[in-house]
């Protein structure tokens, strides 16, 4: 009997998780892994922008207002294609996004962590877009958090659509536990 493909996208918070998720997942579990900061990412270098979290906001903004909602999560699928592989979408942001994703067939993951821990970690990454102020890091995120705007982000939306929700205050292995326990679920069903 063939084993069941799965199609995740995962939403959540900065510095949540998702990120280690997606390692786990491609690492262990052998998924293909299509990212949304990679294709923004690819958008700002290509206008002569400096990669950084403000811009990669402003781009997919732009992006979803002149595509729709889905644009990222649709292009994002569009390259996954119909592969028979195991595939992660990371990371959904607005409503839109979350349509496309389930449109394909896809499973939406969620996870967050508390505020302080989820800044801790970002700090620790130390990736250019990642070097702000604990204000600046709260500041940014309210932003990310609630839109009425539907080719903005909407990340409270998208957790509360969540197939699986993870709160991950926790280790690394706690989190691969629980990652290992949703896709047992998801392959039974």
């Amino acid at each position: 009997m063939n084993e069941k493909q799965v199609m995740l996208g995962i939403t959540g918070t900065n510095g949540a998780g998702k990120g280690t998720i997606v390692e786990f997942l491609v690492k262990v579990e052998g998924f293909k892994h299509f990212s949304a900061s990679g294709l923004i990412s690819e958008e700002i270098v290509k206008r002569g922008m400096s990669v950084d979290r403000d811009n990669m906001i402003v781009v997919a903004n732009e992006l979803r207002a002149q595509y729709g909602p889905g644009y990222i999560a649709e292009e994002l699928l569009r390259r996954a294609g119909e592969s028979q592989e195991n595939r992660i979408i990371e990371s959904i942001r607005t409503l839109g996004e979350v349509e496309k994703l389930r449109a394909k067939g896809g499973i939406l993951l969620a996870v967050d962590a508390d505020q302080k821990i989820r800044y801790e970690r970002i700090i620790k990454r130390g990736s250019n877009k990642d070097r702000v102020s604990f204000e600046e890091f709260a500041e940014q995120e309210k932003r990310e958090m609630e839109s009425e705007d539907p080719n903005k982000q909407n990340l409270s939306a998208c957790i509360k659509v969540a197939d699986y929700v993870i709160q991950n205050n926790g280790t690394i292995e706690e989190l691969n536990r629980e990652i290992e326990k949703i896709l047992i679920i998801i392959k039974n069903k």
